[in-house]
């Protein structure tokens, strides 16, 4: 059954990208015209964690298998085979999986043979074989027999070829004094041609008769090819590139020649995280056979990168998803990386959320604002937007009319009928920033640039590293995943922020007391002293101490820089909330922005006047720090009472009330909007 892809049409349609380039419908209903000719670029998705990158590539799998020969690798997780030889590399790992991917029968077509692939791997798998060990030979062989089915299922299955192979290996022991990597593949090679290759298939081997000093000799190729493979470094890199043009060329073999005709749509080949090392040595050797060669291989590579700013993308056409719905140019130039269609994945529009929320609640029970609160704090992150969106329809019914952002991130969601409810917050964090130990990453999340991160880390996290300053690695790796940066925070990512946060607050298991969070926020505190300054009141705020800085904004009110009044309200009002998780009720600073609390005791020696205009700037302050919370959803209610506020300190203020005014106007509106309050007051970009 198809996934639901919400924003993905563009390359989901029966019109979209990947028709275009497959040259079919989804489910090989239907011919598309081929949008590249016969030249299909390497279409790259770029995007960070969560953007929905692998999801896409498993919904194409999902839609033309069985119609087109398809493989999908991870190139972020080839797993070895346990003792392995020299032969055995990530890349010769990888062109395995994938022949044994493609290879399977087809709607209306053959099965795909690999002889020209199978006879390069064939030929390095010798390396390091002795007549000691014939074990490890044994091993290596046996490991080939699921890409040898593919030239011959009912020989390459059969493992009595593995047999006569070590006895020619045993001979050419024998007589050589000497024995080298070239002649052990040519014997394993005469052996596999033999037993395994039917008569129209043993010309394949003339293809190597083009590798470096073959002089158009097949035999000559494999020899020089695994000679070159057991030396490391710039030989052992050609001699992969090679075997990746084998993999291809098998692959433009099956759609010409005695099949021509018999196929329609071109093969895929789907590379999850090919931002990865061995991504770029799956792709630049297509590309370059392309530019440099000439040659049309027909086959369609679609892939990820999580990181957009890839080395490997610097000369790709670029261009957003939603451009690609009906046309994709990519204009080639003379460098190799011109032949790379980079597609940036974009977030979900509020829209997108909202269906995809439908989807997970069709009768509408939890709050109608949820899904565009969701949206706020997911800034569109498909996976956050899914798990999230999942959490609220399965929430408990007497939880559904109070749920927020923040106590979706409360429940326990069912990812699998077979498997126990996973808590929420959690499990998107690890899917998010997957590292050994995120509590540091945790830790510095308070902070606000690189100067407090490393200042916080020597406080509190000197046992994380002895070899290096622990904020700097949370950095680097922060930067490695893509996480953009940004002005204000040090884990700039709303997202990931709040759910760092999140892990901070509730991860230590010692409510009520919190000791993890009072630690982080009161060491901060404490640095950004003594003076009432903007930071210290900040995380005042997050450690639930609103009295000082309320009475700082009450003091510093009469001032003539206004605007810099607001600014610093913003900021402070931006803490993170100390919630309590599962409180039930409304959020306590509701009360207390509506003026509905308990009276609150005030500070000694105010006179009437000043009183009023305390108890202005507390609810103010309160209003201001639900509003922005992404945790929270949005109040109509407070929202009327922060413009009510804003225009009474208007009437108050001797010389800045136009600016007080337009907050009162446009503070509400930007809010609404599911905007930050915008400084000055009506900035276009609301910021």
């Amino acid at each position: 059954m198809d996934r639901e892809l919400y924003g993905r049409e563009a390359v989901l349609d029966e019109g979209g990208l990947a028709a275009r380039l497959v040259g079919l419908t989804r489910h090989g209903t239907a011919r598309v015209a081929y949008e590249h000719g016969d030249d299909p670029p390497v279409t790259v998705f770029t995007g960070g964690r969560g953007m929905g990158k692998t999801a896409l590539l498993k919904e194409v799998r999902n839609r033309y298998k069985g119609y087109t020969p398809l493989a999908l690798l991870d190139c972020a997780h080839i797993e070895p085979p346990a003792d392995h030889g020299p032969g055995w590399t990530p890349v010769t790992g990888a062109l395995s999986e994938l022949a044994v991917q493609l290879s399977p029968k087809v709607l209306g077509a053959r099965p795909v043979r690999f002889p020209r692939l199978s006879l390069g791997l064939v030929a390095v798998a010798s390396l390091a074989w002795s007549q000691e060990d014939d074990e490890r030979a044994r091993r290596d062989l046996q490991r080939l027999g699921p890409l040898l089915a593919t030239v011959d299922a009912t020989r390459g299955a059969a493992t009595n070829w593995v047999g006569k192979v070590l006895t020619k290996l045993a001979a050419t022991f024998a007589d050589a004094a000497a024995p080298l990597a070239g002649l052990l593949a040519e014997a394993t090679v005469e052996t596999v041609l033999e037993e395994v290759f039917g008569r129209l298939q043993r010309s394949s081997e003339n293809w190597y008769g083009s590798y470096r000093n073959a002089g158009g000799r097949g035999k000559a190729g494999l020899q020089q090819l695994a000679v070159d493979f057991e030396h490391d470094g710039r030989r052992r890199r050609e001699a992969e590139a090679f075997l990746v043009g084998a993999l291809t060329e098998d692959l433009r073999h099956a759609y010409t020649g005695l099949q021509r005709g018999a196929r329609i749509g071109r093969p895929v080949l789907l590379l999850d995280n090919a931002h990865e090392p061995l991504g770029r040595q799956l792709v630049e050797p297509i590309l370059r056979a392309r530019s440099a060669e000439g040659r049309r291989d027909k086959v369609v590579v679609l892939a990820t990168s999580r990181v957009r700013d890839h080395e490997g993308l610097r000369q790709a056409t670029r261009t957003k998803l939603p451009e690609t719905a009906h046309r994709a140019p990519c204009p080639r130039g003379t460098s190799v990386g011109s032949g790379i269609l980079a597609v940036e994945l974009t977030p979900l529009s509020p829209a997108q959320t909202r269906s995809a929320f439908d989807h997970h609640d069709p009768a509408g029970r939890v709050p109608a604002e949820l899904a565009r609160a969701v949206h706020r704090l997911t800034g569109g992150r498909p996976l956050g937007v899914a798990l999230l969106g999942r959490a609220a329809g399965q929430a408990p019914a007497e939880l559904r009319d109070g749920l927020t952002p923040g106590r979706l991130l409360d429940l326990a969601v069912e990812l699998r009928e077979d498997a126990r409810p996973v808590p929420v917050a959690p499990t998107l964090l690890a899917e998010l920033l997957p590292v050994r130990r995120p509590g540091p990453y945790a830790v510095l999340a308070a902070t606000h640039d690189e100067e407090s991160a490393r200042m916080l880390a020597h406080a509190r996290l000197q046992a994380e590293s002895l070899d290096g300053d622990v904020a700097l690695r949370v950095r680097d790796q922060l930067r490695a995943e893509d996480w953009g940066e940004g002005p204000g925070h040090f884990v700039a990512d709303p997202l990931l922020r709040a759910l760092l946060l999140y892990r901070l607050r509730f991860e230590d298991g010692d409510h009520p007391r919190y000791a993890a969070w009072h630690a982080v926020h009161e060491t901060l505190y404490r640095h950004y002293g003594p003076g009432p300054g903007p930071y210290r009141l900040h995380h005042g705020l997050a450690l639930g101490h609103a009295e000082e800085a309320v009475t700082h904004l009450r003091e510093t009110f009469p001032g003539q820089d206004v605007l810099g009044w607001l600014g610093r309200l913003r900021f402070i009002a931006a803490a993170p909330y100390p919630r309590e998780r599962d409180r039930p009720g409304p959020d306590p600073r509701r009360a207390v922005a509506l003026g509905q609390e308990p009276t609150a005791a005030l500070p000694a020696g105010l006179d009437p006047d000043t009183t009023e205009l305390h108890l202005s700037v507390r609810r103010l302050l309160h209003a201001l720090w639900l509003l922005t919370d992404p945790l929270a959803l949005p109040d109509d209610e407070v929202a009327d009472r922060l413009a009510h506020e804003l225009r009474r300190l208007s009437g108050r203020h001797l010389t800045g009330s136009g600016s007080l005014w337009d907050a009162a106007g446009h503070w509400p509106r930007d809010i609404r909007a599911w905007r930050e309050p915008s400084l000055p007051p009506g900035r276009e970009n609301g910021v």
